[in-house]
């Protein structure tokens, strides 16, 4: 009887990808707990870190805001779009989402400090709502299965929000969704092709078989011109 080593499975490039993308999204998530655990093991306050407008103090938080919550419920109530949003973002965009995400970090912070009222910004709410603003808009431009599948994934669950980028309620910093918003709508203009276009809908081929048989016979109409010409010339 002959013994054997039994192959190890190996993983699809799809699993791999989601499983790379669900790690990612909760390295993320983890790391904002750790800070927030820090925070109340020290019985600190590290609001001071976040962005203040318009004040040199201010420019550290642009790095640390989003990493800082004011409480334990801002925290969860940020904890699952992250997730969500972050997943997506590496899932389906991955030759953009590294990009994509430190721009919004960054410009969104800095869209802050420059024209934000006078108070201490923090939370990771704005990546939220740059995140969501760019997957939405890259189903709208992309127009395929994927894309288009996760931008209404994205529709039902926080369409809802859009309304937090207008100043509704004066303890929330609608300015960090406004900035974050936008800056997701950018980038999603500047990564729109970045990234490999998965299968076409059937319509969608079909159309370009339609287009290919049209410059076929268009093609053979010239040929048959063409000697139809030379023809007469004899």
């Amino acid at each position: 009887m002959n013994d054997y080593a039994e192959q190890p499975k190996e993983f699809s490039p799809e699993k791999i990808k989601v499983i790379k993308s669900l790690i990612i999204s909760i390295v993320f998530v983890v790391i904002l707990y750790v800070v927030r655990i820090a925070e109340s093991a020290l019985g600190l306050d590290f609001t001071s870190l976040g962005v203040l407008p318009r004040e040199t103090e201010g420019l550290k938080g642009i790095l640390l805001a989003p990493l800082i919550h004011s409480d334990y419920l801002h925290l969860f109530s940020n904890t699952l779009p992250l997730l969500i949003s972050v997943f997506f973002l590496f899932y389906a965009y991955p030759r953009s989402a590294a990009f994509v995400i430190i721009i919004i970090y960054f410009l969104s912070g800095a869209g802050v400090w420059f024209l934000g009222r006078d108070a201490y910004h923090i939370g990771a709410s704005g990546i939220i709502f740059g995140l969501i603003a760019f997957l939405f808009c890259m189903g709208v431009l992309r127009k395929e299965k994927k894309s288009i599948g996760i931008a209404l994934i994205i529709v039902f669950l926080y369409g809802g929000t859009i309304c937090g980028i207008l100043p509704t309620d004066p303890s929330v910093s609608f300015e960090s969704h406004l900035f974050g918003f936008t800056t997701g709508v950018i980038c999603s203009l500047i990564f729109k092709n970045r990234d490999e276009y998965t299968e076409k809908y059937d319509w969608e081929e079909e159309e370009d078989e339609d287009e290919e048989q049209d410059e076929d016979e268009e093609q053979n109409e010239d040929e048959y011109d063409d000697d139809e010409n030379n023809f007469k010339d004899l």
